[in-house]
């Protein structure tokens, strides 16, 4: 692993990390306050494939959140990014709102799978038109794998399970282009000038956010808000460089220990 150097950027993830829904996590508008008032770039990555970039910055912008889209790298972008490159037909099994962030895409006689959380659309119908295209040689993109997420009401199942089900159903393997994927956090950093070793990952996934982070030489800070569960720091290995309550936590030690 490269050597450690002054920190330049932090990476923040946003549902479960910064607010949950529509409500803030206690103290994260003044903590990024703080945090923005370093010399730090800040940067937002997150996995949510309900909604599209534009819903979700309307969203934190009504829970007074000083972000701005340019800011904000998602795994629907990263999706997005591998469809084009691929040159392909999707079938976009997603939440009808993350469908903005698919336009211009063409989607009719698919030749594809792109899947990501898509409740409304998880049944066996819809299911099973997927597994006969991917019987057929279409890839399947998965635009991430994660098994729960956190919702007002409780945890609740992520497109993970349904993408195993998938692979297992046609004995195929799923492109995984969200965290933890390596590439993901790589192009999130892409345009800030920094290393990995120069940025550290704040998270509720010990998973998808910290271990991927650290996998390619980041520091992970996993906080116990979202969908954090008991031990999960003791899930991956190395275990994260910090485990601490919440988002504002996060930053004091940033601000204290880390600059």
């Amino acid at each position: 692993m490269a050597a450690r150097r002054a920190l330049k950027a932090v990476l923040v993830d946003l549902n479960g990390t910064l607010h949950i829904e529509d409500a803030a996590v206690p103290g994260a508008q003044e903590a990024l306050k703080r945090l923005r008032g370093t010399s730090v770039m800040v940067r937002f990555v997150t996995n949510t494939t309900k909604e599209s970039k534009q819903d979700l910055l309307e969203r934190l912008k009504k829970l007074e959140f000083d972000i701005s889209e340019d800011e904000i790298f998602t795994s629907l972008t990263a999706a997005r990014n591998l469809v084009e490159q691929k040159q392909v037909r999707p079938m976009l099994l997603v939440d009808d709102r993350a469908l903005p962030d698919f336009k211009g895409i063409q989607t009719s006689d698919p030749n594809a799978v792109v899947i990501g959380l898509a409740p409304e659309h998880f049944h066996y119908q819809i299911l099973n038109q997927a597994f006969r295209l991917l019987l057929d040689g279409a890839p399947l993109i998965a635009i991430h794998k994660a098994r729960y997420y956190k919702r007002k009401d409780g945890l609740a199942l992520g497109p993970g399970p349904f993408v195993m089900a998938l692979e297992y159903a046609t004995d195929t393997k799923a492109t995984v282009v969200g965290k933890p994927e390596k590439t993901f956090f790589l192009e999130a950093l892409r345009g800030t000038g920094c290393e990995p070793e120069e940025a550290v990952m704040i998270g509720d996934d010990c998973r998808d956010d910290v271990g991927g982070a650290q996998s390619v030489g980041m520091l992970g800070i996993l906080v116990k808000t979202g969908k954090y569960r008991a031990a999960d720091e003791e899930k991956i290995n190395p275990p994260p460089y910090l485990t601490c309550e919440s988002f504002p936590h996060a930053v004091d030690h940033i601000l204290q220990h880390l600059l």
